[in-house]
Order: structure tokens, then sequence, then C-alpha cells
């Protein structure tokens, strides 16, 4: 089959954030999107006629809405398109008792009870995959970067995985599942990858095998539609970009500025090493493998393998040498004090430590870890 790549500006940005919706008094999840969007259809009549906003969007569960951004230049236009995308939630919100949550997965709402969305893409991934369909209360943060070739999108999808470990560990914030700690610094890493299609990427020589590769789930059924590819790090040829799944949902707007400049940086340097005619490196599937497990159950703790030769190092003293080397594409890009953000997550701590810090403070009361998060989400960007 034939796959066109839309071309794109190189180095835009596009983020998606999907949110929980939890009841103010008791932390619990709510199933109430349906009516949160109709409401903010209603403040809005320009989509009043129309059931999918531009940038506040439903999601497989009741309880979630995503924050959708437009075609951004920089990442602080970005964190500003989805400050407002946050308010314009809030104004609806606030007055319902339904508070704004975001995390990799909620502590201890039961994910066999969570209703799903009406619509008939999401009937058919729950018919299909039954139990392990019925587990993804998970919440991710993903990222789009505009690629001006098609034939930069595969070499920088492998380049992100080189650095998965990188952005998940940066990202980890789901260590409780139904109540329970379970060990790891990022359970919705390990749940994910339970859908059909989903997980790591392979790698591709070139395009055309990648297109070979698709045709192939089409001719046996295991997708209908391109987007049901759902690698942790994909091409996405409608928007011309390549999209950046691996992270949990996270919990402030300043962490999602860290994320997105890390990966706006990671992309564009990946970029201007195949426009000066170099490559990009593949990891061997045994590492990739490796590293996201590694990622998942140690968080910033990890140890990571760097590169085929087997050689292995501490996460984050890898991750603080990345930022110093992309000041200069940083700067380029005007993202450089996001970027620094990044070791502002190092020294204070990624999710789940805040919320197992939380929990300890509170003799174990999840609850109290909910409205923690609650409470960060709510803290103005500066």
């Amino acid at each position: 089959m034939r796959i066109d790549f839309a071309r794109s500006e190189q180095s835009t940005l596009g983020v998606e954030w999907e949110i929980g919706l939890v009841d103010a008094t008791t932390g619990e999840l709510v199933s109430r999107a349906d009516e949160v969007l109709d409401a903010v259809h209603r403040e809005d009549p320009r989509w009043a006629a129309d059931d999918d906003h531009p940038h506040i969007a439903r999601e497989l569960l009741l309880n979630t809405v995503e924050l959708v951004t437009g075609v951004c230049h920089t990442v602080a236009e970005a964190t500003d398109d989805l400050a407002r995308s946050l308010a314009t939630v809030r104004a609806v919100t606030d007055p319902r008792g339904i508070e704004l949550f975001s995390a990799g997965t909620h502590p201890f709402s039961h994910s066999g009870s969570q209703p799903v969305t009406n619509k008939e893409r999401y009937a058919k991934l729950m018919d299909r995959t039954q139990w392990w369909g019925r587990q993804m209360l998970i919440y991710g943060l993903h990222v789009h970067v505009g690629l001006d070739r098609r034939d930069k999108a595969l070499p920088v999808v492998d380049g992100l995985v080189n650095y998965f470990p990188h952005l998940q560990a940066l990202s980890a914030s789901s260590p409780f599942w139904d109540g329970e700690d379970t060990g790891y610094a990022s359970q919705r890493a390990l749940i994910f990858q339970q859908l059909p299609a989903a997980g790591l990427p392979y790698h591709f020589d070139d395009w055309a095998q990648y297109e070979r590769y698709a045709g192939d789930m089409f001719t046996t059924g295991v997708i209908d539609v391109l987007n049901e590819i759902r690698w942790d790090v994909r091409p996405s040829p409608t928007l011309g970009t390549v999209e950046m799944r691996i992270c949990d949902g996270v919990s402030s707007l300043r962490e999602v500025g860290a994320i997105a400049a890390l990966t706006q940086c990671l992309v564009t340097e990946f970029s201007d090493r195949l426009d000066a005619g170099g490559t990009v490196p593949v990891m061997p599937p045994w590492h990739r493998s490796e590293n996201k497990w590694r990622a998942a159950r140690y968080g910033l703790e990890a140890i990571i393998i760097l590169g085929a030769d087997s050689r292995e190092r501490l996460v984050t003293d890898e991750l603080m040498d990345t930022i110093n080397r992309l000041e200069p594409v940083a700067a380029r890009l005007g993202c450089a004090k996001e970027l620094s953000w990044v070791e502002d997550i190092i020294r204070d701590g990624a999710g789940y430590q805040r919320q197992r810090r939380a929990a300890g403070e509170h003799d174990g009361d999840l609850r109290a870890v909910v409205l923690d998060v609650v409470r960060q989400l709510r803290e103005p960007l500066t």
C-alpha cells in the first residue's frame, strides 16, 4: 500500500494531554466527560453544532478529556494553548464539583467499572481486547514534532526510541493500581503495550518496508485505520510529524513544557544530523525492550543501556549530559527555559516519587495522593 507523508515545517510542535475527571471531595474518577464537553460547547457557540471541538476532545473512557494544541512553533506557545484549554474546562468543571487530575494512572479507582465513550471504534476495541481493554484506565502525554521530509520519519522514530528510558523516567507517574503500590514507577507503560499493535515500534530500513508492514496489518484485520498502530513512537503521515507517545500523564504544565522541549530538541538534533548526511543509531531490539522495562520499573533510578556495545549508565546522569548537549538546539528553538525544567524534575522528583511521598505523609491514604496531584495541576506556570 502507499502511505503519503504530509510535508510539515521542520520542528513545529503539537501536544495532546489526557486529563482525568475526579470528584472534588472523594478523589474518585467521575464519568462526566459528555456533560463537560456539552457544557464547553454551550459556552462557545462556535462549536455547538459540531461534536469535535478543536482543542478539547473525548477519549476512550468517559472519565477523560483530551487537550489538543494547534500547530505551534515554540514550547511556550504550546503550553499557553494548553493553559487556555485548561481554563475553558475548569470554567465548567469547578461549578460542578469536578477536579482535573493528570498522572499515568488513578491510584485507586477500579479499572473494570469505568464506562466507555459511546463511539463505534471504542466499542470495537473493547469487544476485541476484552479484559485487557477494560484495564486501559491510563493517561498519557503525546508530543508531535514536524518533519520537512518523509525520509527523516523512520530514522527519527529510531532515535526517539533510543531515548525511551529518558522520557519514561521523567514522566513516570503511575506507581499505584487499584489501591495497591505496584513497585513500578510506570504501571501505565506495561498496561498500554497489551493492546494490539501497541508497544515499541519495529525498525524499518526504508519507507517501503513500513508501507508493507502497514499493508499486512490491514490485510490481516489487525487495524482498520492507520492510527490503530499504537506504537510508543510512530510516524503520523497525515500530519507530517513523528509522534512521541512514551510518556505517562504528568501533573503540571511545567512538566509538559520540559518533556515537550526535550522531545522537540531531540527531533531537531536528529533532523540536523540527517541533513548533514549522517545517520541515527539503531538500538538492538533486545536493548530497546530492556530499557523500556527498566524505566517502567525504576524510573529515575534506572540504569539504562546506551548502545549496541551494551554500555550502561544511570538515566539521570545521562539526562544531565543530554540537556547540556542540547542547549544550543534549545536556544535556536526558543525553548532553553523549558529544557532547563528537566533538571527540576530530576531534583524535585518525578510524579511516581511525589505520589509515594504524599502517600507516606498521609499514612497510605491514596485520596491524599489524588488531591495532591489535583493541587499540582492548579499551580500557575512560572
